[in-house]
C-alpha cells in the first residue's frame, strides 16, 4: 500500500508492505494502549483519542520521523494510520497549524 504525505506542499509516497498491517499488531495496541491514557494535541489535552485523532498523532509523528530521515518509523506510523482507516490515500500536513488541522484524503 502507498500513503501519500504532503508537507508544507511538498510530497513523498510510502511504501507499506502489505505485510506490515498484520506483522505489527502488537505494536499499533500498544500505541493504542498509550493513546488511551490520553494525549496533548497541541494546546488541549484529549483524554481518549477518538479514531480521527490517533491518526492525527500517527500522522504528526510520521512528520518527525521524516524530517529526521527515519524511514522505519515512518513506515510504521503509515502502517498505523492505514491500519486504522485502510480507505486514506492521502495526508495533509500545514506544519504552521496545529496537530488537529492535519487532513486525510
Amino acid at each position: 500500500m502507498i500513503l501519500n504525505i504532503a508537507v508544507d506542499g511538498q510530497s513523498t509516497d510510502i511504501n507499506v508492505p502489505d505485510s506490515m498491517l498484520s506483522e505489527a499488531r502488537d505494536y499499533f495496541a500498544m500505541v493504542d494502549a498509550d493513546l488511551d491514557k490520553g494525549y496533548q494535541m497541541g494546546r488541549y489535552w484529549v483524554e481518549n483519542p477518538n479514531p480521527e485523532q490517533r491518526c492525527q498523532i500517527a500522522a504528526d509523528r510520521l512528520v518527525t520521523a521524516l524530517e529526521q530521515n527515519n524511514m522505519d518509523l515512518a513506515t510504521m506510523m503509515s502502517a498505523y494510520i492505514l491500519s486504522k482507516a485502510p480507505m486514506i490515500e492521502s495526508v495533509v500536513v500545514d506544519t504552521s497549524d496545529e496537530i488537529q488541522e492535519i487532513h486525510f484524503l
